[in-house]
């Protein structure tokens, strides 16, 4: 319990203070949270917006720029895609289908959203997580598994992308 609080006020630390242009901890974070009245799990990850864009880059080949509006439609399809690719949800032992749902820009990062088909009352959760791994070998993300308001944390330093829950 000590360790989730922990990890949530790193995550906190690293997403609220001001950052410069570089910054020198690659850092992200993912939220999977269990939404009783939907049964979906609603996700959110959490990433350095210069960080997204060099990943998406360097994976596709082309530049990216948030805070662009012309890369916007070009932007939705490459992190649906990239989304896809580096992230994978279970339940009770079953693959789920994700759907990239959006991204919003927010200062200095970009908080992408993804949701899941409908399941219901899950007993174990594992995780795929593996953002930004394809640009950072140090790149760390800190996984939040929530599951009727029980977290579990767990933070993945590459190249470790697993993290499971039972609930």
């Amino acid at each position: 319990m000590k360790s989730s609080y922990i990890l949530i006020f790193l995550t906190l630390i690293f997403f609220t203070t001001s950052f410069t242009e570089k910054h020198p901890y690659h850092v992200g974070s993912v939220e999977i949270n269990h939404n009783k009245t939907s049964k979906t799990f609603e996700i959110t990850g959490r990433f350095f917006m210069d960080d997204l864009e060099n990943a998406l880059g360097k994976k596709y080949g082309k530049p990216f720029h948030f805070n662009d509006p012309q890369y916007k439609a070009q932007l939705n399809e490459a992190l649906k895609n990239y989304s896809a690719e580096y992230f994978k949800l279970k339940s009770d032992g079953k693959f789920l289908k994700v759907n990239f749902v959006g991204y919003e820009e927010d200062h200095e990062s970009v908080n992408v959203y993804l949701e899941t088909e409908s399941v219901s009352q899950p007993k174990k959760v594992e995780a795929a997580v593996s953002f930004l791994y394809n640009y950072f070998d140090d790149q760390l993300n800190i996984v939040h598994l929530i599951v009727n308001g029980n977290r579990k944390s767990e933070k993945l330093s590459y190249p470790n992308r697993y993290t499971y829950g039972n609930f």
